[in-house]
């Protein structure tokens, strides 16, 4: 066993900087909280934890378990996604009142993804002040360890569960040049990669990030043509949080997008607009609905 080795950050004065900062009252602090390795809390969010007057959060269970692994002890206020609109009302009286409150998640960011953005509007909307505590995000946090090249990101979150309306937002995003983000639970990862493969296409890449930050946590990057395969191949790799980053579209080029309108042009005055689609599709390799949306264009 390898001997615990003290920090010199302990004696840091930086430690005591926090309580000479200003917090004021009346005031919601929307808290970001570990996403998975406890020690990923800022110094700054254990201390208005432990300022604040109450904390809302998601699940009182997991919060109460986070608070006592740092010895602190607050009145726990529910406030999920099935009672936001009436938990926001018994909040911001405590607000009028002069109270601080701390607004978490079970984990990571509130209000991205999870419950919290209704009540911060709310609270906007009485005129009382917000004050965001930076910290744990999954999508950025995969990100940053992708080594998917891009200045953009476009956070989609969680798909729809229904293969119909899944395909749909998926479609609209196949022209993107920005990095997909994505989340998806375990039980349904291979049915995501898969239609990710169907839609995108099986060149461009994916990175499954899986249980970031903790024990297990795995980082693969592959094709979306091999996603499935190496998913199934090891039962491990179904399991855990997983965010789902798909490379953005490649930068469109403007030949090849010419050549394909001359193409659809000559099929176009012999053909109905559906079938035209479904030819140049087989003729390019393109996708046979973003062809017939462009055939639809053309015959305006």
């Amino acid at each position: 066993m390898t001997a615990q080795v003290s920090s010199p950050l302990a004696s840091l004065p930086i430690l005591g900087e926090t309580a000479h900062q200003n917090y004021p009252t009346a005031t919601l602090y929307v808290v970001a909280t570990p996403i998975g390795n406890v020690t990923d809390i800022s110094l700054r969010a254990l201390h208005v934890l432990s300022l604040v007057d109450a904390v809302a959060c998601e699940d009182t269970r997991n919060t109460a378990q986070l608070m006592n692994r740092f010895g602190l002890h607050k009145p726990l206020i529910a406030a999920h996604m099935h009672n936001e609109r009436a938990a926001a009302e018994g909040l911001i009286a405590r607000l009028q009142a002069g109270e601080r409150i701390a607004l978490v998640s079970d984990a990571g960011t509130p209000a991205v993804s999870d419950p919290g953005a209704r009540i911060v509007d709310a609270v906007r909307a009485a005129g009382l002040r917000v004050m965001p505590l930076p910290g744990a995000s999954a999508a950025v946090a995969a990100l940053s360890a992708s080594g998917l090249v891009n200045d953009q990101f476009h956070f989609v979150g969680f798909l729809p569960s229904k293969v119909k309306q899944r395909e749909t937002v998926l479609q609209d995003l196949v022209p993107a040049p920005a990095t997909l983000v994505f989340y998806e639970a375990p039980h349904r990862i291979v049915e995501c990669a898969q239609a990710l493969a169907d839609v995108f296409g099986a060149q461009r890449q994916v990175v499954f990030a899986r249980e970031v930050t903790k024990l297990f946590e795995q980082i693969h990057r592959c094709p979306l043509g091999e996603a499935v395969a190496w998913l199934k191949s090891d039962a491990n790799h179904e399991k855990g949080e997983f965010v789902v980053l798909v490379e953005g579209a490649p930068p469109a080029d403007a030949g090849q997008d010419a050549e394909t309108d001359r193409i659809l042009q000559i099929l176009l005055a012999e053909l109905p607009v559906k079938q035209s689609a479904a030819l140049a599709a087989q003729i390019t390799g393109k996708k046979k609905n973003a062809l017939y949306d462009r055939a639809l264009e053309l015959k305006q």
